[in-house]
């Protein structure tokens, strides 16, 4: 087992190669989480991001107020022109909310099995909206994530994933296990839910497990912190860093980015994700 505390993690320099990232999710009109934190932040850490927008939210930093699904065969076109022309070196999933949204995003996506994929299973938005409808729940379990080379739950997610509560550190070993078990290649469970000054993520692969932990931030501007996680991982998975230095340095972009957000809003605000910009 490895330990690793953030005071310990270097800056580690992005791949020289071109590194396309094609995002699947949906559109915050707020602009901190979603497609826009998305692009951002593949921007920031020297990518290439193209998408395949699965739906329109209206939403600001109170929370999601509307939702507008684009239908699915438009879904799937997004995807097909983007990577049959520009291609990508990584994909990663976010907002996928319902079965058939879903089912034709997995459908087309397997005929490009040689492409990683990240895949964040956006469940709730920050203020607690349902972004994942119940009956999505077995397919997203059967289809998408064996396909997937990381999963990154949160507490909640894990939960509904692992059918299980989550109170512990324990308890977070035996969810990501559950998890790793429907056929991804890795977890990484994020315990920020979790009560306490330390918080405590755990990278799981059949090869072992590593622990993440660094002081908890007291911050409400944490809206997209999922979003961003995902999008920086899958950056670096196609900068041709390996996972476990993709995931060290996704999580340093982060909390510098939780550390240095803009206060914007007057709900759960966003991220700075240009802070690695001079």
């Amino acid at each position: 087992m490895n330990y690793i505390k953030m005071t310990e993690i270097k800056k580690l320099n992005p791949h020289t190669s071109p590194a396309r990232v094609l995002i699947i999710a949906g559109s915050d009109s707020g602009g901190g989480a979603g497609i826009q934190g998305d692009i951002k932040t593949i921007t920031c850490l020297g990518g290439y991001a193209a998408t395949a927008i699965t739906a329109l939210t209206a939403q600001n930093t109170l929370g999601v107020f509307d939702i507008h699904d684009v239908p699915e065969d438009f879904i799937a076109k997004q995807i097909i022109l983007v990577l049959d022309d520009i291609g990508a070196d990584a994909l990663k999933t976010g907002m996928l909310n319902k079965e058939s949204v879903i089912k034709v995003v997995a459908d087309t996506i397997s005929a490009y099995p040689h492409i990683p994929l990240v895949l964040d299973p956006v469940m709730f938005a920050k203020g607690g909206a349902a972004l994942l409808q119940p009956s999505a729940l077995s397919l997203l379990k059967s289809r998408l994530i064996p396909m997937a080379t990381i999963i990154t739950p949160n507490i909640p997610e894990a939960e509904y994933l692992a059918e299980m509560e989550i109170k512990t550190v324990d308890d977070i070993k035996i969810a990501a296990k559950k998890i790793l078990s429907l056929g991804c290649k890795a977890v990484l469970l994020k315990g920020g839910h979790l009560d306490g000054k330390i918080v405590t993520d755990l990278l799981l692969t059949k090869n072992g497990e590593t622990i993440f932990e660094q002081p908890r931030i007291n911050s409400k501007n944490t809206h997209g912190t999922g979003c961003t996680l995902a999008s920086a991982i899958a950056t670096g998975i196609a900068q041709k860093l390996l996972l476990k230095e993709a995931v060290i340095r996704a999580r340093s972009y982060v909390l510098e980015a939780i550390k240095t957000a803009p206060n914007i809003g007057k709900g759960h605000g966003p991220l700075n994700h240009g802070h690695n910009i001079k």
